[in-house]
């Protein structure tokens, strides 16, 4: 298996080395490995990736895991239509606009 090709988080797309490089430089919990590789911090906040992330810490001697990781939704809040790309600012008025 080739660890640079093979990832464990696709959406910030992180791959097995990067997990294995991070728990060799003293990240031992997932908390700490999400800080260093940004995995669980894409578009699914975690939910296809940071089980297998906990799951490799600790078969590599890590902390297993005692508390999920800590989601960081968007600093302003934001309407889900804006977010799937379905709402576009019009500058000139400063109305949104459907597709």
């Amino acid at each position: 298996m080739d660890d640079d090709k093979t990832f464990v988080c696709r959406c910030e797309d992180v791959t097995l080395r990067e997990i294995d490089v991070a728990i060799a430089k003293g990240n031992r919990d997932i908390e700490s490995v999400k800080r260093y590789t940004g995995i669980g911090t894409g578009w699914c906040q975690g939910k296809q990736c940071v089980v297998l992330c906990a799951r490799l810490i600790a078969a590599r001697g890590g902390d297993p895991p005692t508390a999920p990781i800590t989601p960081r939704p968007p600093v302003h809040p934001l309407p889900l239509a804006q977010l799937a790309g379905l709402m576009v600012d019009d500058a000139e008025d400063g109305a949104s606009h459907d597709h």
